[in-house]
């Protein structure tokens, strides 16, 4: 995969685990990826995901203030592609985004980058 297709593409990241968040941050921006974020709070995230232009986002399922279902709504109705960065089964999660794109906890940055490249169009 070349990595430098990735360059500028907007993500947004909501973690709340500060040493994931920095992983996850300096994963993107080794890609060439503009870091939006990262939100650790529900209430900056649905501002960032409202506000924010944005060409995808990874999104912690559980983070302060609750489940991060609020943002992917916000995300579908914008038409922003995410994945879920979850280190629980498809049991934990609402039943509208089992079958969603995921990556597992812990993951690598290979992972990462995998999924990045698909919610970016493919450039990677």
């Amino acid at each position: 995969m070349t990595t430098h297709n990735l360059a500028g593409c907007r993500i947004l990241v909501v973690e709340d685990e500060l040493l994931i968040a920095v992983m996850i941050e300096e994963a993107l921006q080794d890609l060439g990826c503009v870091v939006v974020g990262p939100a650790a709070k529900l209430d900056d995230a649905l501002r960032l995901a409202r506000e924010e232009t944005l060409d995808g986002a990874v999104l912690d399922v559980t983070i302060r203030g609750g489940r991060v279902y609020p943002v992917t709504e916000c995300l579908r109705a914008r038409g922003i592609p995410f994945v879920l960065a979850s280190g629980y089964g498809d049991w934990a999660l609402h039943e509208d985004l089992q079958d969603h794109a995921r990556l597992t906890k812990p993951f690598t940055a290979d992972e990462l980058e995998k999924h990045i490249s698909l919610l970016c169009g493919g450039r990677g």
